[in-house]
């Protein structure tokens, strides 16, 4: 990945759109991130696992490494007041 100020970026937008099809490109502006730009195919890529990421399951339907996840979860000890809100 490479880091550019947004300013070349707009100046060198061309040079940006072949360097992208290799790697991605940070944008930043003040030294802070403002975007990314991205291929076609990242972006197809990102797309693919934000989809499989965001998969609805009925229970029943559950694959057995996800049900075995929610029965091992922990609710961290640091929220332990909400249990006792569930006594009242």
């Amino acid at each position: 990945m490479i880091k550019v100020a947004a300013t070349e970026f707009s100046r060198n937008f061309g040079r940006y759109q072949r360097v992208v099809q290799r790697e991605i490109v940070e944008v930043c502006s003040h030294d802070q991130t403002t975007g990314f730009y991205i291929s076609p195919e990242d972006f197809q890529q990102y797309q693919s696992l934000l989809a499989a990421s965001r998969q609805a399951y009925h229970p029943s339907e559950l694959p057995p490494h996800l049900s075995q996840a929610i029965a091992d979860a922990q609710m961290d000890p640091q929220h332990d007041h909400l249990n006792r809100l569930m006594d009242e």
